[in-house]
């Protein structure tokens, strides 16, 4: 006797099978036949996939759209003068409030994995312990893991090393960064070093937002690259944004890339915010602002899309579904092959989960019972439609349902209903 089963499903790879889950554990895929459970979801045609996972987002800010004002420039830099007027009065309560709000809006499009940055540079920390929080919460049915982010700048803001130090002995999970905000370049590599070596001591990772600019010169990446093998932190480093890149020169490009391999750092861009961020200084043509996706996966890095904002300072719009992500990126990336295409909804599954290091992660025997049921026949075919997600089941229980995306037609001699499906 199973607890849930999912019969006839479509997975990601193609096959068609049933799920067995007992308790939080999904322990058969394979046909079930007649076997008994307690609940059956029919999925016969849909894609089951493993949950979306989302490495890259800002939860202290969420849902804050407005306040105190817009970004009226659509400027990253404005967008974090805008934060430093937000934080000042923004509650402990009202960033959980969001947080949780905006937690359930994941759940509801299978998003059950997050890490979140939070500020660091606030001596208060109530970000810290708002996140914190709403992490005990969520735990149930969502893994979020929190990143100690100085916004302001290590070296720029005076008391942002010891906050980054006291928010890591609070229990925050990964070291983050922001070393292209520091003053100098010399400053933002003393920055990667300081933050490095903390992780080494702390045995943490390391996720820092590198090069978010559209600077050519800009360098990060290459010094993250060292201290990652100087420190022997290979394979617990990731590097977010990373759009400089798109503006380098191809020579340095060509030795970069075997660089960021080398050293096992994986690559976080955030295609819908870094297009709307980047090449806000430029008239025409105006740069994309992605960094070089096809050319890190043919080196071998690993690469996640990330959603990085939904409705704060720097966007003002957003659903928490990370096939708007994939779809994005699809597009800016020109990832139009059907290979590529697949490999779009991976970076937004199983490389994601890859990247966080999420235990148990998968749809085999042994895996965690979390998974998706999509109104949709393929993975290419989800990220066209950013269909319904029919059931959402995360750790055994379902936890979300929606109806199908079809549509009502009244039209002579046509049939009284269209799906998108095709």
């Amino acid at each position: 006797m199973f607890d849930l089963i999912v019969k006839g499903g479509t997975l990601p790879d193609g096959r068609v099978t049933d799920i067995g889950i007992q308790g939080n554990t999904i322990t058969a895929v394979e046909d079930l036949g007649t076997a008994q459970a307690r609940h059956v979801i029919d999925a016969t045609g849909d894609l089951v996939s493993p949950p979306f996972v989302d490495p890259h987002f800002h939860m202290d800010a969420t849902l804050s759209y407005g306040i105190p004002r817009v970004n009226a420039s659509g400027t990253l830099l404005e967008g974090i003068g805008l934060w430093g007027e937000l934080k000042q009065v923004a509650t402990q309560d009202a960033i959980k409030a969001r947080a949780l709000d905006y937690c359930d809006w994941a759940v509801s499009m299978g998003l059950l994995a997050i890490r979140s940055h939070v500020d660091t540079c606030d001596d208060t920390l109530k970000g810290v312990e708002a996140l914190l929080d709403v992490q005990e919460a969520v735990r149930p049915y969502l893994d979020l893991q929190l990143v100690a982010f100085p916004q302001d700048g290590l070296l720029r803001d005076p008391t942002a090393l010891e906050n980054t130090k006291r928010a890591l002995e609070m229990g925050v999970d990964v070291v983050g960064g922001i070393p292209h905000f520091e003053r100098t370049m010399a400053d933002g590599a003393t920055s990667i070093r300081l933050l490095c070596e903390m992780a080494a001591e702390l045995g943490k990772p390391v996720d820092m937002h590198c090069d978010e600019t559209d600077d050519p010169l800009s360098r990060h990446i290459e010094t993250l690259a060292y201290e990652t093998q100087r420190l022997g932190l290979q394979g617990r480093v990731a590097g977010s944004h990373l759009t400089s890149m798109h503006s380098m020169d191809n020579y340095y490009v060509s030795k970069l890339i075997p660089l960021i391999a080398e050293a096992e750092i994986a690559a976080i861009p955030n295609p819908l915010i870094n297009i709307v961020l980047q090449g806000r200084h430029d008239t025409y043509p105006k740069r994309r602002g992605l960094t070089r996706v096809r050319e890190m996966l043919a080196a071998g890095i690993e690469v996640g899309w990330g959603q990085d904002c939904v409705l704060d300072p720097w966007y003002s719009l957003g659903t928490a579904d990370m096939l708007d992500v994939a779809f994005m990126g699809l597009h800016v990336a020109q990832m139009t092959h059907p290979d590529e295409m697949a490999k779009c909804f991976d970076m937004v599954t199983g490389a994601n989960a890859r990247i966080l290091g999420l235990p148990g992660y998968g749809l085999e025997p042994g895996c965690t019972a979390s998974l998706v049921v999509l109104d949709a026949g393929t993975p290419t075919e989800a990220i066209r439609l950013r269909p319904a997600r029919l059931s959402v089941i995360s750790k055994g229980k379902l936890v979300s349902t929606q109806p199908r995306g079809n549509g009502a037609l009244t039209l002579p001699n046509r049939p009284d209903h269209v799906t998108r499906r095709h």
